[in-house]
């Protein structure tokens, strides 16, 4: 994958930035199973449901801690989990698939709502995911989880977020991990493409909020990975990213997750059988 985005050209690069181009174009399916998922898991697991980390209405989480029946005596570590969408779509309704089993492994869930594009920027959205963690930090007594075992993870789009508020000196609270799965993280690629008519990036705001930019000495500890469906760019993206951590000195897991594609490879998140999910647990069991 010698080519960069910048060789390509704009049906290219929708192409390649349009995750559903592997899958013959449909993602709802995808889309129904997160919600259908995440349904069952409210249902089976109880959890804090629109806890308001934030003024506005969309600024809302659903939190899912271990019982102490669980035989711990130490509060459990947290897994945030930040949505996709392309930044505007979905939510933390559709993203709670993931609770059930990392509660059965005494691990606490939440699953984060940001307001979505056009209503804001990516930038805007940023500091909305910081302030999240923020506030889950500054609560975690309360709340009855580990403030010093926080790990952020997102899909996508939101693994761009989690990338963003894990960074060294972004004003989020310490995160100790991330887990960013099919992740973008330079953004000026976008701009051109259909994908940005509600973003409205411009050059210089892509640079600004793009994670692949920044310096990354000190970044915490990572699992960077893909599916083997996906489009060459989101896996040279990833691989990139992966490299620059590792340029970096962060211990990083690197790897392509086979038959799995763009949408549904985080519905392994948390599950411990399978290769992400297993990855997953060992990297949040390590920090301490």
């Amino acid at each position: 994958m010698s080519a960069t985005w910048r060789d390509l050209d704009q049906e290219s690069r929708e192409r390649e930035y349009s995750p559903s181009s592997c899958i013959g174009g449909n993602y709802q399916p995808f889309i129904q199973a997160y919600a259908d998922r995440s349904r069952k898991a409210r249902t089976e697991t109880p959890g804090r449901l629109n806890l308001q980390y934030g003024h506005e209405a969309t600024q809302r989480l659903d939190l899912f801690v271990p019982s102490t029946a669980t035989g711990s005596t130490e509060p459990p570590p947290l897994l945030v989990f930040i949505h996709g969408g392309y930044w505007q779509e979905l939510s933390k309704d559709d993203s709670c698939f993931a609770a059930t089993d990392c509660v059965a492994q005494g691990i606490a869930y939440a699953a984060l709502d940001y307001t979505l594009a056009p209503r804001a920027s990516v930038a805007q959205i940023v500091a909305e995911c910081r302030g999240a963690v923020n506030w889950l930090h500054a609560n975690a007594q309360a709340l009855g989880f580990d403030a010093q075992r926080i790990v952020v993870a997102g899909s996508s789009a939101g693994a761009h977020l989690a990338a963003m508020t894990a960074l060294p000196g972004s004003g989020a609270a310490q995160v100790r991990a991330a887990v960013l799965v099919s992740g973008i993280y330079e953004l000026e690629p976008l701009i051109g493409t259909s994908i940005n008519t509600a973003l409205g990036l411009t050059p210089r705001s892509a640079r600004e909020s793009s994670p692949a930019l920044r310096d990354l000495k000190g970044f915490p500890p990572s699992i960077v990975c893909w599916g083997e469906v996906e489009t060459q760019e989101f896996k040279r993206q990833s691989l990139d990213f992966a490299a620059q951590l590792d340029a970096a000195d962060t211990p990083c897991q690197v790897f392509e997750v086979p038959r799995r594609n763009h949408f549904d490879i985080i519905l392994d998140l948390a599950d411990p059988q399978t290769q992400l999910g297993r990855a997953v647990t060992e990297l949040i069991r390590s920090i301490y």
